[in-house]
């Protein structure tokens, strides 16, 4: 019991540290300037500090579960039981999420805003928006970590692809630096990819850099990443189940 409030403790801390490298750093970076990459000072302060508390909540290790399984050859007893494999580890995933938004991100936004100068939305719009978005991330970055996962079955050791998957979706998705301050080539790549969608279109909304209408239009987005990254999912499934072989099992 002890091992696992040293967790949630020091995860919350590791997260508050984060905000906060964060946030002196770009303060550093704008210095007496007002805006940058259309964001203003205020606003970036909000969007470090929700775009980190957000991760919490959408952040999981489905990919490195789907792998384990594979190569442990437990996937087999998976596949004859008589549920969608698949649709169990997204819920599981889901619920590890709930328990880290309440008990994690919430929290952790309180100590953000105590510590920072966090500027909290005032539109219902945007509080109703960011919510449903928030839960999107969550969906679009587990579809992701699924598809890695899945890839274990064709190329039998992805720890390279499982590591190089983070940190793409870490940086490509706004959560480092955000997508408007990437250079325009490499912005506009990134706006028809599926990581701008997992923290950096909630983020904008947050801040509110997106309003009205524009809520809707970036909830568009993600709905159609949502849709579009299940065609990858059910191919690699079936064809998973069609491969399947146990390694070392």
């Amino acid at each position: 019991m002890l091992a696992y409030r040293i967790n949630y403790y020091s995860g919350i801390l590791i997260y508050s540290l984060n905000i906060g490298v964060n946030y002196f750093t770009w303060m550093a970076i704008y210095g007496n300037g007002d805006s940058l990459g259309g964001f203003t000072a205020t606003q970036m302060t909000s969007y470090v500090a929700v775009s980190w508390m957000a991760r919490a909540f959408y952040f999981n290790n489905l990919d490195r579960e789907i792998s384990t399984d594979i190569r442990d050859g437990s996937i087999a007893i998976q596949f004859i039981r008589p549920y969608n494999y698949v649709l169990v580890k997204m819920m599981q995933g889901l619920g590890e999420g709930m328990f880290r938004f309440l008990l994690f991100m919430i929290p952790g936004m309180a100590i953000a805003m105590l510590l920072f100068p966090v500027q909290l939305p005032t539109a219902p719009s945007a509080w109703a928006g960011f919510l449903v978005m928030l839960f999107f991330s969550f969906l679009i970055n587990s579809q992701i970590n699924i598809i890695t996962g899945l890839s274990a079955f064709f190329v039998e050791n992805n720890e390279g692809m499982m590591r190089m998957k983070r940190v793409i979706v870490d940086l490509f998705s706004g959560l480092i630096v955000p997508i408007s301050l990437f250079p325009d080539w490499l912005s506009s790549i990134l706006k028809v990819l599926p990581f701008q969608a997992i923290t950096y279109l909630p983020g904008s909304v947050f801040t509110g850099r997106v309003q009205g209408v524009g809520i809707w239009n970036v909830l568009g987005i993600q709905i159609v990443w949502f849709l579009a990254l299940l065609i990858p999912i059910v191919w690699l499934y079936h064809a998973a189940r069609q491969r399947l072989f146990v390694q070392g099992g």
